[in-house]
């Protein structure tokens, strides 16, 4: 298999330049993750983009990771969630929260479990929901809007996880304090 590249703002096509320019000048670095992407423009730009859309939602931050988390150990992405992890605990969000998304363990607050809950039906049934499943996320609180909200935040992990599984990006350093070791469900036995 022929090695995917790791662009750098010189290496990048042309389109791609730009959009890593910026990631440079938000995060301090270019993540693997990104630098990868940059191969082909329209994906690095629809990326960033609905980064962007998602950050804009009526979720929290705390809520956002639960999706971008949950949807990222369903889909065994292990950069994703050493990632993350990271994006998380420097964003506030408790660590307990994190820790209970990164072992699959309940959440102790009953809407936050609820949207966990949620978000890992959405991934494992490809969006095929039922009536029950969509009562129960109403009942905690949410709406129509949070539903599709969540819609939104599972593809934008998709579009990582893929990348990062068929790309197989190294691990940042800045992202290796929290390397999570947890199962890929593509690949057990």
């Amino acid at each position: 298999m022929n090695p995917f590249i790791l662009h750098t703002l010189v290496t990048a096509p042309e389109a791609s330049q730009p959009l890593l320019s910026n990631v440079q000048h938000n995060f301090g670095f270019i993540p693997n993750l990104l630098a990868g992407m940059a191969t082909s423009p329209a994906l690095l730009e629809g990326y960033r983009s609905l980064a962007a859309c998602f950050d804009k939602t009526q979720l929290s931050e705390t809520e956002r990771q639960i999706i971008l988390l949950t949807t990222s150990r369903l889909n065994g992405c292990r950069y994703c969630m050493a990632a993350h992890t990271v994006i998380a605990k420097s964003a506030g969000v408790p660590d307990e929260v994190i820790a209970a998304l990164r072992n699959n363990t309940p959440l102790a607050d009953a809407k936050l479990e609820a949207l966990r809950q949620f978000a890992g039906t959405v991934t494992e049934r490809r969006g095929w929901l039922d009536e029950v499943d969509l009562q129960g996320f109403y009942t905690a609180g949410y709406t129509q809007e949070n539903v599709l909200e969540v819609i939104l935040g599972v593809g934008l992990k998709i579009l990582s996880n893929y990348t990062n599984h068929i790309a197989q990006t190294p691990l940042d350093k800045v992202f290796e304090q929290a390397v999570w070791s947890g199962a890929d469900p593509a690949r057990s036995p």
